[in-house]
């Protein structure tokens, strides 16, 4: 078990006496867990309205918490033990009654925007199957798997936008699931080491990529041409979540599309070292960062330059030349 989560887990977990904080000492933890854990997410920060800050502070410090009580407790039966307590601390919080800092935070969030317990119980669906499965035979299982991993942070972002419906939801859907894909392509040899494989078999099969070869780390022509599918298959999904750009409060476009673009850039490193996920983690360096937010504040920028339906055809034409940086 990792330090820092042991030491969390010592003051505020379920065998910890510990008592209810503040609002301000609450928030306080979330803001800190997020700066602290996340140096993207951080960057994204950058462009929240600042009315919404906090709140989303309090949702990463959830789906935080969740992650490394999956990830980060020796996995198996002690993980899911926590996680079921994590599910008992997030219903009593919506029986409003909240003791653990990011519940109490959480909790004025829920309130406010009125969501659901439903995206919060499906993010710990999926930490709980990776408990579980650990492999995955088709693209459609990995889908679904995405479906409780991924897609309800998207829901949970259109709820703090006050535009969640069903047409802006499966929109983000694809963003989500898009960000979820990359991440698995640019994280095959980590999660090799959790004994975790996300390529779905049918796939290995279909390029002629034995599993033994995955096993043992192989990288062949055949891996390259299996990643650069998985590639574009996400690249496809973030491309075709792209109208919901038009369709959120314009003081959150900027910040969605930071995350778009930096998917966008994840699959195009990917591509630059020939796809060998398995010799090289490819990662964002500073400067790419830099680049990212500085298109993104260009865009803001835009937005408030120029008129709605002239802004559309703009930020089409934008999108088409930079969409792999």
């Amino acid at each position: 078990m990792l330090n820092g989560v042991a030491k969390d887990l010592a003051r505020f977990g379920p065998q910890s006496n510990h008592k209810s904080v503040p609002l301000t000492e609450a928030r306080r933890y979330c803001s800190r867990l997020t700066h602290t854990h996340y140096e993207n997410f951080a960057v994204a920060s950058l462009l929240l309205p600042r009315r919404l800050a906090p709140h989303f502070h309090a949702i990463y410090a959830y789906c935080r918490w969740a992650d490394d009580l999956g990830d980060e407790t020796g996995g198996g039966q002690q993980s899911l033990a926590l996680l079921r307590w994590w599910r008992d601390e997030l219903l009593e919080c919506y029986a409003g009654y909240a003791k653990h800092p990011v519940m109490v935070a959480l909790r004025e969030t829920i309130e406010r925007f009125q969501i659901p317990q439903k995206p919060f119980l499906d993010l710990l669906f999926a930490f709980e199957q990776d408990q579980l499965v650990k492999a995955y035979r088709t693209y459609d299982q990995l889908l679904a798997y995405c479906q409780y991993s991924a897609n309800p942070v998207g829901h949970l972002v259109l709820y703090l936008c006050e535009c969640f419906d069903s047409d802006r939801a499966a929109l983000a859907d694809y963003i989500c699931t898009g960000l979820q894909l990359a991440n698995f392509w640019q994280d095959v040899a980590r999660d090799l080491d959790m004994g975790r494989v996300y390529l779905p078999a049918d796939d290995c099969r279909r390029f002629a990529y034995a599993q033994t070869d995955l096993t043992a780390r192989r990288y062949t022509p055949a891996f390259q041409e299996l990643l650069a599918f998985e590639v574009g298959r996400a690249r496809d999904l973030l491309h075709r979540g792209m109208p919901l750009l038009d369709q959120v409060p314009h003081d959150c476009r900027a910040d969605i599309e930071l995350f778009i673009r930096g998917g966008l850039a994840i699959l195009r490193k990917i591509e630059r070292i020939g796809y060998n996920v398995l010799a090289q983690r490819p990662v964002l360096g500073k400067w790419d960062k830099a680049v990212l937010l500085t298109g993104a504040l260009l865009h803001r920028l835009r937005e408030m330059l120029y008129p709605e339906p002239e802004l559309r055809g703009q930020r089409t034409k934008i999108r088409g030349q930079t969409s792999d940086l």
